[in-house]
């Protein structure tokens, strides 16, 4: 008799065969949604507190700092957490669309304060090789107009709806308006303009990179998240919430 498989007749299924089968199947779906679930980290699509916006409160203020770091916050929050951000970051865009306004909602009740962290490792990611040094330049422009409101607005729309895809750039002029849009003021504009911080952003955002570095061990990575010395688990919904006092 041939073996050929023209030859072969499978024998009909039965329906407990068939039962157990299809129940194992949904064990095994129930199993990949589980692994693709803790793997998938801070790819959540709930926007925390979706429909607050940005910071509103006149209260808030914006201070930079020598450093090039840049305090969001009221006077008297009482504690200060770090986010360091490059501004070509996906990730970090990610970051901001999903916590932004949940933060901005702490910022304006005083709960927690936020100093920003800008880094330009991924300059070379941009058209120009350097719109991250260009974007931190602006940031810095606007922060120091010292309102919260305007800075906040600002950042926003550069981390999430403008941020650009690897390989594009937002222009000067695109920066301009954006910060215009915010609320940003004549100096800030004219600073912007000029470029006048460009230059001092490229050794700030060195040593910042460098301090993350020894934050991480080594590995700097953006976003990171430290409240002290203490990295933050920004793959955990509450992690807002568990920081505000």
């Amino acid at each position: 008799m041939s073996n050929s498989p023209s030859d072969y007749t499978p024998r009909p299924m039965s329906n407990r065969t068939t039962y157990a089968l299809g129940a194992l199947a949904l064990v095994l779906i129930a199993l990949i949604v589980v692994f693709a679930y803790r793997w998938g980290g801070n790819q959540q699509t709930e926007v925390r507190n979706d429909g607050y916006g940005t910071v509103r409160n006149e209260a808030v203020t914006a201070a930079l700092h020598s450093d090039g770091g840049v305090r969001l916050g009221r006077p008297e929050a009482p504690k200060t957490i770090e986010i360091y951000e490059d501004p070509m970051c996906p990730s970090c865009g990610t970051l901001e669309t999903l916590y932004g306004q949940e933060i901005a909602q702490k910022l304006d009740e005083g709960e927690l304060a936020v100093r920003y962290r800008f880094v330009n490792f991924l300059d070379p990611k941009s058209s120009s090789g350097d719109y991250s040094t260009r974007a931190i330049a602006a940031l810095q422009c606007v922060a120091d107009t010292g309102s919260g409101v305007t800075y906040s607005k600002f950042h926003d729309t550069l981390f999430t709806t403008r941020q650009p895809d690897e390989g594009s750039e937002l222009t000067d002029d695109e920066l301009l308006t954006i910060a215009t849009e915010s609320g940003a003021t004549g100096p800030a504009r004219d600073c912007i303009t000029g470029g006048a911080r460009r230059g001092q952003v490229t050794d700030q955002a060195a040593a910042t990179l460098d301090a993350l570095s020894v934050a991480l061990d080594g590995a700097a990575a953006t976003p990171s998240v430290f409240d002290g010395t203490t990295k933050i688990d920004v793959n955990e919904p509450e992690w807002v919430q568990q920081l505000a006092p």
